[in-house]
């Protein structure tokens, strides 16, 4: 097809145009598209006489060029928070410009952000996602999303009825972890609605992600089975987390069968790139100890996707390799990646700016590899990261002999430390030689602002940059202690006078907290100036400071608590700040858990419907699984209002009542056992009744508030107090 200059139209072309009017408006009606020759991901840009013309290789380096453009010349970037359509009216002139991809794919997701962040989404979220996914160079998403119909349809051919299938499903909000086989019939049935819906919304969510030029990765079978199949199959039993799981001897024919039968249904509701996810061994030890044994596996797995699609390419997450090192050997690993043909495998590196696998395995003997950056897990708000490792780290696997193939982001969720996640996908097509002059163009283009108020954004991150995001060397892991706000309260702090807690508080202050109570500062400072901005990006971050401030408050007035042996005043002052925190908190509705549970509950269908959804909500981000399992016991823990002001705040108070008698009791586990049976109780309480909601007030206003009530608690220290630390400052050390 020809545009009327005789340049050829790009088949992507409707469709960056369609995300172009949704970021820009009317004056998107001004950006052209063709297409442009080359054996790589490029771009060509040029705007002039109030014309943008973009030249690309594919849809997803065309929306790279736009978003460039948008930031180079009109100093504005498209972040998962950001107010559209952009306040442009027209488009400068901007010379021609060109740009190469670094490497050849972007990944996103990881299973589990299924489960902690879109679970509940509908496409208008959806298409939000993958306009951001296209303009950040992302072109190899893991598509989840309608996989239940495939094995819905999969399993009936194999003789289970509806409701034997919908059980074995378990609840929605956490299907990526039967996916992977970690877990089944729980917290459901599947609603019989939701099959459908989503079946829907799984095949709409690819068609656009296939026109912009995405490769979907699919899910595909990981040998775990109903009991049904089990009973009469060779098959062993497996735990995760106290869940137990059957999974198929890949010896039994069965194993390649099931396979194949999920993977033709699922081609024939979504048709294929011949791309499939599967984690066979993700957190649990292979069922035969034999070191063949993986093998086995891979070859029933390859063998089963192979007979649908002889095509397949098998994409595995790495994480197994890191989380059981004990029996990942590195004779094991290679040896189970030397049984797959190279053509036909597809390494992520999960968790590579943190424990990078692709050194240790010798670039993954040959396999096409990833380099993922994960940070988040559970969808934790906590705002920390080290940004200032992930370049190096970056540029060390692009020097490798074998390189990657993509650079990609893995996180367990989205919508939190959002700096940390632009900065990785930036370098899928940039190197970033120093992170203090990207992040002072990262705050221009996420504000949108000049003057006065620029440079103090500017100040505030690099402050923000000195601390929270200065995290070097640290281990941000959900086996790490986050802080007692989401922590499940224990007597085990009192001992020794709370030695084990004031050690653990101390661990997470590694700057200091005159920088950070700064840094907040100074984003107040803008929000009150220029109140516009809070409703966008600046809002977001606002939040996020004051998370990040009050959480280490959180943590002195609670040693304060143990010090005194639970004297009312410092019990109130302690509660005090849960309460200040959940009012700031209210103002950001992604910041409140009303949010969470409204999105879920709108995908009922009827009262049975409503109270599934209700429960897989409150449920994983709470107790997790049951309410006499701690194994995963608020590792989703979020800083969301209703919670911290109700749900966190009454598990603490409740352990400040029997604070006293553990003490006097002087190690007597009775009392452990009396609070563990208060929190089970309180447990099951939020699990039926939820939280109250919340009254919204105005965010700059609050956070002003809490600055001024809490700016104190660390004592008076200038903030740019040379080798000052917070451990010099409070005693903890």
């Amino acid at each position: 097809m020809l545009s009327g200059d005789g340049e050829q139209v790009p088949g992507w072309a409707d469709t960056v145009r369609g995300l172009a009017h949704r970021v820009l408006g009317p004056v998107a009606a001004s950006v052209r598209f063709a297409a442009r020759d080359g054996a790589g991901r490029g771009y060509a840009y040029e705007a002039g006489d109030g014309v943008l013309t973009v030249a690309a290789t594919d849809g997803v380096s065309a929306s790279v060029a736009l978003h460039h453009y948008l930031r180079e010349h009109c100093g504005l970037a498209v972040g998962w928070d950001t107010e559209l359509p952009l306040p442009v009216t027209t488009l400068p002139d901007a010379p021609p410009r060109e740009g190469a991809a670094r490497v050849r794919e972007g990944y996103y997701f990881n299973f589990c952000t299924f489960s902690y962040t879109t679970p509940y989404w509908d496409w208008a979220d959806w298409e939000r996602e993958i306009d951001w996914m296209a303009l950040h160079g992302i072109t190899m998403p893991l598509a989840v999303t309608g996989h239940e119909a495939a094995v819905h349809a999969a399993y009936s051919l194999l003789g289970l009825d509806d409701q034997q299938i919908r059980r074995f499903l378990g609840g929605p909000g956490y299907l990526p972890f039967q996916f992977m086989g970690c877990l089944d019939d729980f917290a459901g049935p599947l609603p019989a609605s939701w099959v459908e819906s989503h079946r829907e919304l799984g095949a709409r969510i690819l068609d656009r992600e296939r026109a912009f030029g995405m490769t979907p990765v699919l899910p595909a079978f990981t040998g775990h089975v109903p009991r049904e199949i089990a009973a009469t199959a060779r098959a062993g039993r497996r735990t995760w987390q106290g869940f137990e799981t059957w999974v198929l001897d890949p010896a039994d024919p069965l194993y390649a069968r099931i396979g194949a039968e999920i993977a033709r249904a699922q081609i024939k509701l979504f048709g294929t790139d011949h791309l499939y996810a599967a984690d066979p061994f993700i957190e649990m030890i292979p069922i035969d100890a034999d070191p063949a044994f993986p093998g086995a596996v891979a070859a029933a797995t390859l063998a089963g996707l192979r007979d649908a699609d002889p095509d397949a390419v098998w994409l595995m997450q790495a994480w197994p390799f890191s989380y059981q090192r004990d029996f990942w050997t590195k004779d094991r690993v290679t040896a189970f990646l030397d049984a797959i043909p190279d053509e036909r495998m597809l390494i992520a590196d999960l968790w590579a700016e943190q424990d990078p696998l692709w050194g240790e395995f010798e670039e993954f003997a040959g396999k096409p590899w990833l380099w993922c950056a994960l940070l988040n897990f559970g969808g934790r708000t906590d705002p920390v990261a080290d940004l200032r490792g992930v370049p190096a780290a970056v540029d060390a696997a692009l020097a490798a002999a074998r390189p990657p193939a993509g650079l990609g982001l893995a996180m367990e969720a989205t919508r939190n430390n959002p700096v940390f996640f632009e900065l990785v996908t930036d370098q899928i097509w940039n190197r970033v030689p120093g992170v203090e002059a990207w992040l002072d163009a990262f705050v221009a283009q996420r504000y949108g602002v000049q003057g006065r108020s620029a440079a103090e954004l500017r100040a505030a991150w690099h402050g923000l940059l000195d601390t929270v995001y200065g995290a070097e060397g640290l281990r941000i892991a959900p086996d790490r202690f986050k802080g007692v706000l989401t922590a499940n309260p224990t007597y085990a702090w009192t001992r020794d006078g709370g030695a084990e807690l004031r050690a653990a508080a101390a661990g997470m202050l590694w700057y200091r907290p005159g920088v950070l109570a700064r840094a907040w500062e100074r984003l107040i400072e803008v929000a009150e100036r220029e109140p516009a901005l809070v409703a966008g990006p600046l809002g977001h971050d606002l939040a996020e400071a004051g998370i990040a401030y009050l959480a280490r408050v959180a943590d002195r007035r609670c040693l304060d608590v143990v010090a005194s042996g639970g004297d009312p005043v410092d019990v109130a002052r302690f509660l005090e700040v849960f309460d200040d925190l959940d009012r700031m908190l209210a103002c950001r509705p992604e910041f409140t858990f009303r949010q969470w549970e409204d999105k879920a509950v709108s995908w009922a269908a009827g009262p049975g419907d409503r109270e599934v959804l209700r429960d897989n909500a409150r449920r994983i981000i709470t107790v997790w699984g049951t309410v006499d399992s701690p194994l995963l016991d608020d590792y989703a823990g979020r800083h969301w209002a209703g919670l911290v002001g109700g749900y966190y705040r009454d598990r603490w108070e409740l352990w400040a009542r029997g604070l006293a008698g553990a003490l006097a009791g002087d190690g007597d586990p009775g009392a452990e056992t009396e609070l563990g049976e208060r929190l089970r109780a309180r447990a099951e309480d939020f699990l039926r009744e939820g939280v109250s909601p919340v009254e919204a007030g105005d965010l700059a206003v609050e956070s002003r508030r809490l600055l001024t009530a809490y700016a104190g608690a660390f004592g008076t220290f200038p903030e740019d107090e040379p080798g000052a630390s917070f451990q010099d400052k409070s005693g903890l050390s």
